[in-house]
């Protein structure tokens, strides 16, 4: 079973940046799309930045600009560079295939926390 680690987060500054880090088993960048998502009390996970097998990739419009989705192929790593942050990206932040099912696992995530 495929499993995801995510790392990086913290609590930062607004205008600060994070990168955050995502170890997953099983080769699945090769394989699969995957994306960044974040998810707040009461509210459903959202996805925020897409790597597509190929290389594409695409954002969400609260993020366009700020965040920078990538990974190496050679440590089967995924990233998250996070610049400018506000305090509205804060959220306990996830990475997962795209689109992902139900039965998918998921990690624990990691917490990104901005502020003064």
């Amino acid at each position: 079973q495929v499993q995801l680690v995510e790392s990086g987060g913290g609590l930062v500054h607004p205008g600060g940046s994070l990168r955050l880090s995502c170890a997953a088993s099983g080769n699945i960048y090769r394989v699969f799309d995957m994306g960044w998502y974040r998810q707040t009390p009461g509210n459903q996970r959202e996805l925020v930045a897409r790597l597509s097998t190929g290389g594409a990739t695409n954002y969400a419009d609260s993020v366009k600009g700020r965040f920078t989705i990538s990974r190496d192929i050679i440590d089967d790593t995924l990233y998250l560079q996070m610049n400018s942050l506000k305090p509205e990206d804060s959220a306990q932040y996830y990475c997962n295939i795209v689109p992902y099912g139900p039965s998918d696992p998921w990690g624990q995530g990691t917490q990104v926390t901005v502020s003064s």
